[in-house]
């Protein structure tokens, strides 16, 4: 694919006006990250596309959690470690690609967990081999696959009380989202007792959209209005929609709609080509 990107691209500490399209050789990355409205301090979120080979790829979603730059910091130093993990494996090879993200993962907590005060962060990782994708994540970041009729072909369920009540029916969507424990996070990149959750490997057809982000999406806008959103359109139209709208309910809440304002930070990444398109 020509143009496409051909070192690490990072998204730390920025305020985009509009969301930026990333051609990758297995692809094309939508990127949009900015701090929450009205906010004066950094955005503590951060993103990247690390490209591996000609049908490989990584994407990253990170969400900094403790405040006074600390969330900042740690989210940063995450994708920094699993970027230096990945391109150590594109430069020398050897292990599989999946034996680096899980590397990079944990010297990234190590590494955050040393830092001074509380600094800790989310991360949410997919892994891209050609047609097929892996999802990694520590956190409440969030991760979708979706066909383009609408179909959830793959949704991460975030390491919280109020989503383990909801994956085990105790509570719906509605409920989940006004709950008053909704931002209580049970495992963080920062924390000797941090895990990693891996999904399967999953085949992506043609006209399928994945989407990686922080909280500061699932906050605003419910899954089923991600999905309609994300499904069809071209790439670019599909990511300013996702970010004109979920800004929207930030700054302008209404009784019937969730509205928190947060920083957001998403990819909405979709295939160049597959070994053998589908439709979702």
């Amino acid at each position: 694919m020509d143009g496409s990107l051909t070192k690490p691209r990072l998204f730390c500490e920025q305020d985009m006006s509009q969301a930026e399209v990333y051609p990758l050789n297995c692809g094309s990355a939508a990127v949009f990250t900015t701090r929450c409205p009205g906010k004066e301090t950094v955005s503590e979120d951060a993103a990247a596309l690390l490209p591996v080979g000609p049908d490989a790829a990584v994407l990253i979603v990170a969400d900094g959690l403790g405040g006074h730059m600390a969330g900042e910091r740690a989210a940063r130093l995450a994708i920094e470690k699993v970027r230096d993990a990945v391109e150590n494996f594109r430069e020398e090879g050897g292990a599989e690609l999946r034996d680096a993200i899980l590397n990079g993962i944990e010297t990234a907590n190590r590494a955050v967990t040393e830092l001074a005060g509380d600094a800790a962060t989310t991360l949410a990782v997919v892994e891209i081999q050609g047609s097929l994708v892996r999802p990694y994540h520590v956190g409440d970041s969030v991760i979708l696959l979706i066909g383009n009729r609408g179909k959830i072909k793959l949704q991460t369920v975030s390491h919280s009380p109020v989503a383990y009540a909801v994956e085990a029916g105790l509570l719906d969507e509605q409920e989940a989202m006004h709950h008053e424990e909704r931002h209580l996070i049970s495992n963080i990149i920062g924390s000797p007792s941090m895990r990693i959750e891996i999904g399967p490997s999953l085949k992506m057809a043609l006209r399928d959209t994945l989407i990686l982000a922080s909280d500061g999406l699932a906050d605003n806008l419910h899954v089923h209005e991600i999905v309609e959103r994300a499904r069809k359109g071209p790439l670019p139209q599909v990511a300013q929609r996702i970010a004109r709208d979920t800004l929207q309910r930030m700054q302008e809440p209404t009784p019937d709609h969730p509205s928190k304002a947060d920083d957001l930070t998403f990819i909405a990444y979709r295939q160049q080509k597959t070994d053998a398109g589908g439709r979702g």
